[in-house]
């Protein structure tokens, strides 16, 4: 029986690898964006626009769109990588991320959690690049600012939705050329979508709330 697949931020880049590889899968792919790109009407997914995960007013637009949709897998992707440094430090721009990247997610499932039921599985996209132990480079404060608030409310969500049923995985896609990394990864969209979707394959109660690479390797907080 297929499953019902919700993917923010999916309509490029590697949301939109998600969305193709679970529909080609036999999945029933709910495409969730701002504006729909031609890429995503291509797919051939279905497709709720107009929803930006920030805000209140944009991820009740989210919820009107799905009703009393049963939701298998959410997959929170949905994210945004600007740069500060300590010679240039924008703080606005420091918040903006805060609201997508860490807010967003946490939004969105808070919103579906009527939705999600038993068995159902929440995805993550975080970064390791929000490990504290693995910052050798320093930079780009908002958006590891950003991605440790995820990994943390990530961990909670995992201890606290484990009674309902419900698994949380906080994953790290890898290297990944996307418009984001100026396409300079070392995976390609489709590799990493392949990646991400065998993790949440695994997901379970019993693994719920670990940090991973896409990979399968386990990353340190």
């Amino acid at each position: 029986m297929a499953q019902t697949i919700v993917i923010t931020g999916a309509n490029r880049g590697i949301g939109l690898a998600l969305a193709k590889h679970w529909k080609a899968r036999g999945e029933r792919v709910l495409a969730v964006c701002r504006q729909a790109s031609t890429a995503l009407v291509d797919s051939g997914v279905e497709i709720i626009d107009g929803v930006d995960v920030s805000t209140a007013d944009g991820v009740s637009n989210l919820t009107s769109a799905l009703g009393d949709t049963p939701v298998d897998i959410l997959y929170n992707n949905a994210g945004i990588m600007l740069n500060e440094t300590v010679d240039d430090m924008d703080f606005e721009q420091i918040l903006h991320q805060f609201k997508v990247n860490t807010l967003g997610p946490l939004r969105v499932t808070m919103a579906l959690l009527n939705n999600l039921h038993p068995g159902s599985k929440v995805g993550l996209m975080t970064s390791r690049m929000g490990s504290i132990a693995d910052n050798t480079s320093g930079k780009k404060y908002g958006y590891r600012i950003s991605k440790a608030g995820l990994n943390a409310a990530g961990k909670s969500l995992a201890l606290d939705l484990h009674d309902r049923g419900i698994a949380v995985a906080i994953l790290h896609p890898g290297w990944v050329q996307t418009d984001m990394t100026g396409h300079s990864g070392n995976l390609t969209v489709d590799e990493a979508a392949a990646n991400l979707i065998a993790r949440m394959d695994d997901l379970n109660l019993e693994n719920s709330g670990t940090f991973w690479h896409s990979d399968g390797s386990v990353l340190p907080w």
